[in-house]
C-alpha cells in the first residue's frame, strides 16, 4: 500500500459514500444492558420464604425481561428473532395474569399495581 492510498484511507476517501452500520448506543440501552437481578425480583415478589415459582414471581421476572428486550428492540428494529421471543414472553405473562385474576382478584390487582402494568 502506497503512502497516497494510506492517506486517502485515513482521510475518509476510501470509505466515503458508505454508511457506517455500527449502531450508536443510546442512553436507554446503556441503562438496560446489564443483566436482570433475579434474586432481587424474587425477594420482592415472593409469597413465602422458599417461594421462587409462584405466578407473581414469574410475572415479575417476565416483566423485567420484557422491558429489557423492548429497549433492545428500540435500538435494533430489524431483530425479528428477538421480537418473536418478546411476543412469546408477553403471551406467557398474559396467561399467568389471567390465571392469577381467575383465582384471586385481590392478588391480581396488587400485582398489576406493584409492577405498574396498564390493566
Amino acid at each position: 500500500m502506497s503512502e497516497g492510498e494510506l492517506s486517502g484511507i485515513l482521510a475518509g476517501g476510501y470509505n466515503s459514500g458508505r454508511v457506517n452500520h455500527v449502531p450508536k448506543v443510546t442512553r436507554i440501552e446503556l441503562l438496560t444492558m446489564g443483566t436482570i437481578d433475579k434474586s432481587a425480583i424474587i425477594a420482592e415478589h415472593k409469597l413465602s420464604e422458599k417461594d421462587t415459582g409462584s405466578p407473581e414471581v414469574q410475572v415479575a421476572l417476565l416483566t423485567a425481561r420484557i422491558s429489557q428486550l423492548t429497549a433492545h428492540l428500540k435500538m435494533h428494529r430489524k431483530d425479528f428473532h428477538s421480537r418473536r421471543g418478546l411476543v412469546a414472553m408477553a403471551s406467557r405473562r398474559r396467561r399467568l395474569l389471567a390465571y392469577v385474576k381467575r383465582n384471586d382478584a385481590d392478588r391480581y390487582l396488587a400485582l398489576v399495581k406493584n409492577l405498574g402494568l396498564r390493566k
